[in-house]
């Protein structure tokens, strides 16, 4: 009983009762001055002692003075008796007003508290009906787990406030349930990936401990490849804290894309596998504001993959600019034709090209997917184009930074 006691349902219907309580009184008490004020009205004037038809001195004057004591004697007599009936007239009145009000007064008290009674049984009602939206809420939040996200509680009814509170929690329910589902997929894509290296140094150990007469030429081999592989998951647990980390807020530091771009550019070309690559450049000045290392990874990863996953006799195209309060960097290059309604679907976590496909040497699908989580922590944009002679062509527009 004690919980219903302090439930925003009983609390309403005591308001709601008490508002009721409160106009009724108010409303008898004007009842009754009202009654008053009409039976004022409507009492007749008391006679004047002094009016014509109480007056006898004109008899007695005309009866001479033999007769003026009896006269006297019977005028206050006449007027004793006339204001005993004019006192019993008006005890009368008093008491007919006094039992009309009691009457009034007594038949509107026991109405009010019929009324009363009903109040707080329909205030009762009428907040529970109020509160079924947030019963509807709460009821759903209770049942709510990692299982069972898409559930809704789709209230119908008119735009008023709990309608808005329902549907904002619907759209948050939307936003948990795409997270939670793109977190298993995250860590499920995770864990495959680095399964292919922990797999390839449990056998390449375990070749090693069965044979006792590997010659020290094949010990080195195995412990090479043993090392690339943890190259290889040590690179994805890294590209893993980058790709958090620019989930996260930013830094300010002030960084200019063209000479970010051109360092990155020089690296990329000294240990291309193609060595005929054309590249085209126009670095321009482009200066933003953000976290160092995480622009240099974006810039890193948009020209590493238009370097390494181009092909033979192939092109890179690198510009910066300022495009009004924004700077812009493009990274365009030549390859293989991409399907344009595949082009969306680079951006997604662990997604490959057809070059990236080797697990030991191909990439982990993450590259787009650091480059779009960079911008968006910094305010920006990116985007992609297949290019119809084959290629592609990414876009990262950023907000410029102030100059210092």
């Amino acid at each position: 009983m004690i919980p219903r006691l302090r439930s925003i349902r009983f609390r309403l219907t005591l308001v709601y009762g008490g508002m009721f309580l409160l106009c009724a009184v108010v409303l008898l008490g004007i009842t009754v001055a009202l009654i008053n004020v009409r039976l004022d009205r409507q009492a007749p004037p008391p006679p004047r002692a002094d009016s014509p038809r109480h007056s006898t001195a004109p008899a007695a004057a005309a009866t001479g003075t033999t007769d003026q004591s009896d006269g006297t004697t019977n005028q206050n007599d006449t007027n004793d008796r006339e204001r005993q009936r004019r006192e019993d007239r008006q005890e009368i009145q008093e008491e007919l007003r006094a039992q009309t009000v009691r009457s009034a007064v007594l038949v509107s008290g026991f109405t009010l508290a019929g009324m009363v009674v009903v109040s707080f049984g329909l205030g009762w009602v009428v907040a529970g009906r109020m509160l079924r939206p947030i019963h509807d809420i709460t009821d759903t939040a209770r049942r709510l787990s990692d299982e069972n996200l898409h559930e809704r509680i789709a209230l119908s009814g008119p735009p008023d406030e709990l309608k808005q509170l329902a549907d904002t929690f619907d759209s948050m329910l939307d936003r948990l349930d795409t997270a939670f589902r793109a977190q298993k997929e995250f860590v499920a894509n995770a864990s495959h990936e680095l399964r292919t290296p922990l797999a390839l140094i449990a056998t390449e150990v375990d070749v090693a401990l069965d044979d006792p007469d590997l010659d020290p030429a094949e010990y080195a081999e195995t412990l090479t490849a043993v090392r690339a592989a943890v190259d290889r998951a040590q690179e994805l647990i890294d590209r893993l804290l980058v790709l958090a980390r620019a989930e996260g807020p930013a830094a300010t530091d002030r960084i200019d894309l063209a000479e970010t771009t051109r360092n990155a550019l020089d690296e990329a070309l000294r240990t291309s596998p193609h060595e005929s690559l054309r590249v085209d450049r126009d670095l321009l000045p482009a200066v933003v504001r953000g976290d160092e290392p995480l622009l240099e990874r974006l810039v890193g990863n948009l020209v590493e993959n238009a370097v390494r996953y181009n092909q033979p006799d192939g092109w890179v195209r690198v510009e910066t600019a300022m495009h009004g309060a924004r700077a812009r960097l493009r990274v365009a290059n030549s390859g293989e034709q991409v399907p344009p309604e595949q082009v969306a679907a680079l951006f997604g976590r662990f997604e490959r090209g057809d070059r990236g496909r080797d697990r030991r040497s191909g990439g982990f699908g993450l590259g787009l997917a650091i480059v779009q989580a960079v911008a968006i922590a910094h305010g920006g944009s990116v985007s992609a184009e297949a290019l119809d002679e084959g290629g592609l062509a990414v876009t990262v527009d950023l907000p410029a930074g102030e100059p210092s």
